[in-house]
């Protein structure tokens, strides 16, 4: 099965839109380029080739726009870059750059229309395009869904040829050789009779022509680095301590600040008394913020302490403040009013359902926090007519919108400074914090303030990940799945967030369903449906947003299927599964983690297959017990990113995902009472200790036609493989996560 045999009415509709807004705005302004950002700055015998490279008498200068927020895309990008250029990646500076519309990232718009990832048809590939034109056009700048590779994986390839072939020209103009007796190697054109001259000294022979921009990319053959095991540019700044984040920035003059706001997020403060804060050591001032209130001091630790010290009258919460009125408004969701689209529709499910005996399932998801190690934090100066800001973000050109709203400048007028971020998994997605701090930083003209959230206070102000209910309805007949009806309820991720920087998103929302309505199997009769539950508490992308609880729901819900008719989770899966490259992915864990072979006893082993962001990632899990619970011993993990940019890299953002997701789905949720959350720190929300993590075997894949990222896709199989497996201990069905709720782990 190609493609969708039936696409709902809105998603038509959606992508008809997208395709009437290119063929409006005009295929040539569309690929009309953005104006490069680094020639503003460029000094005589400076050379700016395109937006990613700059070349001057003193260095070499890589820009790499996309956030590193953990995963090591500064380095990977820089690799993509100087493989081209043919320079090592300690002879070039690296930078995010300057928040720019030529950043463009138009590998957003995979996720953007309504297609299969493997629905390659004239079709698909045009409103793919359409909409990968249109976020050019608007100039699009983020990080975020697993892009960051599909996104720059040509462009910065052609950046560095173009930059390469451009030096060779300008060392042909000063020499007479033509260019194609010239090589390059080193970060130095090669002459034929074996001299060099150094791409510094060509800079301003380079900077008195146009680049050229005809260039054929290199072989796969012959790349000495993408594909290969490498260094990442952070590995000796992070393992030394070296590395500064923003939460390290310091500055001359600067003060401190921290924040408390309205727990019951959304609610509002009625008052509060800050004489005790006002007489504690270093406060200088006292300032209201947007629903709360900020200490400014001469150090971060006293502004914490006098800011707790304030008594404040919140505000209700605009949300039930319990969560049975939470668990309540999800049931209450699956009704034809809220159905948000009828996602994927094959056969007759309703006759196959009402023909056979439907096993019924339903399984939960709760709110988690984003909990990176580095709790939000900014510094802003703010002057007359100008706003700096330093920080970790995502979006950076939204950062310059929503700062500059604060005090009513234009974006143009605020000048963002891109930082190395101590984790985010979505975290660093929002900008109340950049709000908050700028208001403070307001209030102190001319000095720059560095505001810093305590750590309950990023727990409490974080919007989490969503909570989610399915409900599903399953025929199987001789062992075989033939009929399934799964239906999803949670509020929309994409309005919530986008809704708090006043960005309207029409239409359904597929993060509700990512990970279930795209399930890779040809099941004769069957539908996924999602529903759109009432806004309740305020929420946010997650790492692998809609698929970590929808792949859960989607393979936890198979997995009771199959296992409960006496069938191999493998085996029916493979008969299952509609596409070769995800057939690929199930075949070779089967093979990593012999599946079939008996584990003996005590053991368990369990299977999951999701694909998110287009990745299809398979991950077989084996648990024993032990006298004091469940052990994880093994998890083997097959994954098909199209092309594996860096081994080592990817082993670790495979093996870091699979932590990252069995971690919470043993241990964490963030619950509410009185309308605020109950988890402030750490040891509420535990993450997976060192001392329970598994061995994780991990093989990347290479047969898919398109690039891939791979940092989110880990996540959603981890989940259902270790329910699966728990299953096959114990006998126990895990429907509900945090799983330590019913199973105890060690």
């Amino acid at each position: 099965m190609g493609r969708l045999k039936t696409i709902g009415r809105r998603s038509f509709l959606i992508g008809s839109a997208t395709v009437l807004g290119g063929v409006a705005f005009g295929s040539f302004m569309i690929a009309r380029p953005h104006d490069n950002p680094l020639v503003a700055n460029l000094a005589d015998g400076e050379a700016a080739f395109n937006p990613f490279v700059k070349l001057t008498s003193d260095g070499i200068t890589l820009i790499g726009p996309h956030a590193d927020i953990g995963q090591g895309v500064q380095s990977s990008q820089a690799a993509l870059i100087a493989e081209e250029l043919d320079i090592d990646l300690d002879q070039a500076t690296l930078s995010f750059g300057e928040p720019s519309p030529a950043y463009y990232n138009t590998a957003f718009a995979e996720e953007g229309v309504p297609f299969m990832s493997f629905d390659h048809s004239a079709t698909a590939e045009t409103m793919r395009s359409v909409a990968g034109g249109v976020l050019k056009l608007i100039g699009i700048q983020g990080t975020g869904g697993s892009t960051s590779m599909p996104d720059q994986y040509e462009k910065l390839r052609t950046a560095g040829a173009v930059a390469r072939e451009t030096i060779k020209a300008a060392a042909a103009k000063r020499t007479g050789i033509p260019v194609s007796d010239l090589k390059t190697e080193k970060g130095a054109v090669i002459l034929p009779d074996g001299s060099k001259i150094a791409y510094t000294d060509l800079a301003a022979d380079a900077a008195s022509i146009p680049p050229v921009t005809d260039v054929t990319l290199r072989d796969p053959a012959e790349w000495k680095m993408v594909g290969k095991p490498m260094l990442r540019t952070d590995t000796v700044a992070k393992s030394t301590g070296l590395q500064n984040f923003g939460i390290d920035l310091e500055m001359d003059g600067m003060l401190y600040a921290s924040v408390r706001v309205n727990p019951r997020k959304g609610g509002e403060m009625r008052s509060y008394d800050a004489s005790a804060a006002e007489a504690m050591r270093g406060v200088k001032a006292v300032v209201p913020v947007k629903n709360g209130v900020a200490v400014v001091a001469d150090n971060t630790w006293r502004a914490i302490k006098a800011v707790n010290a304030i008594e404040v009258d919140w505000g209700e919460a605009p949300y039930p403040p319990e969560m049975d009125g939470h668990w309540a408004a999800l049931e209450a969701s699956f009704n034809a009013d809220q159905l948000d689209q009828e996602w994927r529709t094959e056969g007759d499910v309703d006759a196959a359902l009402e023909a056979s005996e439907a096993i019924a399932i339903k399984n939960r998801a709760p709110y988690v926090a984003h909990q990176p190690l580095e709790p939000l934090n900014a510094v802003v100066l703010v002057n007359e007519n100008t706003i700096e800001v330093w920080t970790g973000h995502q979006m950076p050109r939204f950062v310059q919108q929503e700062v500059g709203k604060v005090v009513g400048m234009e974006p143009e007028q605020v000048t963002f400074h891109n930082q190395f971020s101590g984790g985010s998994f979505g975290h660093r997605l929002e900008f109340e914090h950049l709000k908050q701090a700028t208001e403070v930083a307001n209030a102190m003209k001319g000095t720059p303030v560095k505001l810093t959230y305590s750590r309950e206070e990023d727990f409490l102000q974080d919007f989490p990940r969503q909570i989610a209910m399915s409900k599903a309805e399953g025929v199987v007949e001789n062992g075989q799945v033939t009929s399934l009806s799964l239906d999803i309820a949670c509020p929309s991720v994409i309005s919530s967030q986008m809704g708090r920087i006043d960005q309207a998103v029409p239409g359904p929302d597929s993060q509700i369903v990512a990970g279930a309505w795209n399930m890779p199997y040809d099941i004769p009769n069957l539908r996924v449906r999602g529903y759109r539950a009432t806004e309740l508490a305020p929420i946010s992308s997650w790492r692998s947003v809609g698929a970590s609880h929808a792949g859960f729901f989607t393979e936890n819900t198979l997995d009771e299927l199959i296992r409960g008719a006496g069938g191999d989770p493998m085996e029916e899966r493979l008969r299952l599964v509609n596409h070769p490259v995800h057939r690929a992915v199930l075949e070779t864990v089967a093979e990593m983690s012999n599946w079939g072979t008996d584990l003996g006893p005590n053991r368990g082993r369990g299977l999951a297959l999701v694909e998110s962001f287009g990745v299809p990632v398979a991950e077989v899990i084996d648990v024993s017990m032990t006298d004091f619970g469940v052990k994880i011993d093994t998890v083997h993990v097959a994954a098909d990113v199209g092309k594996v940019i860096d081994p080592v890299n990817f082993e670790n953002q495979v093996q870091g995902g699979v932590v990252w997701a069995l971690g919470h789905a043993i241990n964490s949720e963030i619950t509410y009472s009185d309308g605020m959350a109950e988890q402030t720190n750490y040891h509420a929300a535990e993450g997976m200790r060192i001392y329970q993590t598994p061995e994780i075997i991990v093989r990347g894949l290479e047969n898919a036609s398109k690039i891939r990222g791979v940092g989110e896709p880990p996540v959603p199989p981890a989940a259902p493989a270790l329910a699966s497996a728990v299953f096959d201990l114990t006998g126990k069905r895990l429907r509900e996560m945090p799983f330590n709720k019913f199973v105890d782990f060690v």
